[in-house]
C-alpha cells in the first residue's frame, strides 16, 4: 500500500486541474477556429422594392430608385463558394451582344485576386482581396481608371460585406470611396433566393 501525504495530494490535486484548464481552454481554440463560417452559393435576386411589387412587376426594380449604385451586381446574381474561392457571376449584357455573363473571382484566404473585365475602350483591372469579420465576408476592390483631368490612373475603392440575415436573404452593403472630391456613398441591397 501507497501512503501519500496530505501535501503531496494537494498539490497532485493542484497540477491535475491546472492541466484540465489547460486542456479546455486548447479545446475552446481549436474549436472557435474550426468553426464553418457562412456559404452564399445560391441564385439571388433583388428583393422588389415597394412601387415594383404590385400587379404584373415580372422582375424586380434595379437598386436605382435613390440614384444609388445598388450592390454593382446586378439585379438577379450567382454565387458559387467552396473552402479556397467565392465567385460572383451576373448577366450585364444584352442578348444581342453576344457576351458572356461577367464573372469575378474572390479567394477566401485574403490574398489578391484580379478580376478583368472589358468594358468601353478596354480591359479594366479590379484587385481584390477578402477577409472574414466574424460570419461577414468584407470584399474590398480597387479599381483603377484614368483622372479625365490628367489622364493619370487613379484608384477608386468599393468594399463589399455580405452577410446573410436568413437562409434566403442575403444583404450586400457596399461602401463607394469618393473620387475626384466627390462624397463617399454607402447602399444596402437585399437579395432573396427565389
Amino acid at each position: 500500500m501507497i501512503e501519500h501525504s496530505g501535501s503531496e495530494c494537494t498539490r497532485t490535486s493542484r497540477v491535475g486541474r491546472l492541466a484540465l484548464a489547460g486542456l479546455i481552454v486548447c479545446l475552446s481554440v481549436v474549436h472557435a477556429g474550426a468553426q464553418v463560417k457562412p456559404n452564399f452559393s445560391g441564385r439571388w435576386t433583388i428583393e422588389p422594392t415597394p412601387s415594383s411589387a404590385g400587379a404584373g412587376a415580372a422582375r424586380p426594380a434595379a437598386p436605382s430608385r435613390r440614384g444609388d449604385m445598388g450592390s454593382g451586381w446586378g439585379p438577379d446574381i450567382t454565387i458559387s463558394q467552396d473552402a479556397n474561392r467565392l465567385t460572383v457571376e451576373y448577366v450585364f449584357f444584352g442578348r444581342g451582344d453576344m457576351q458572356p455573363p461577367l464573372k469575378f473571382a474572390y479567394a477566401l484566404d485574403g490574398s489578391e485576386a484580379k478580376n478583368s473585365v472589358m468594358m468601353g475602350r478596354g480591359v479594366q483591372e479590379q484587385l481584390s482581396k477578402t477577409a472574414w469579420d466574424g460570419d461577414n465576408l468584407v470584399i474590398t476592390t480597387l479599381h483603377a481608371f484614368p483622372n479625365p483631368t490628367t489622364g493619370k490612373t487613379m484608384k477608386e475603392e468599393v468594399k463589399r460585406t455580405l452577410l446573410l440575415e436568413s437562409p434566403t436573404s442575403l444583404v450586400v452593403e457596399t461602401i463607394r470611396v469618393g473620387v475626384l472630391g466627390g462624397p463617399s456613398s454607402t447602399s444596402r441591397t437585399i437579395y432573396r433566393k427565389p
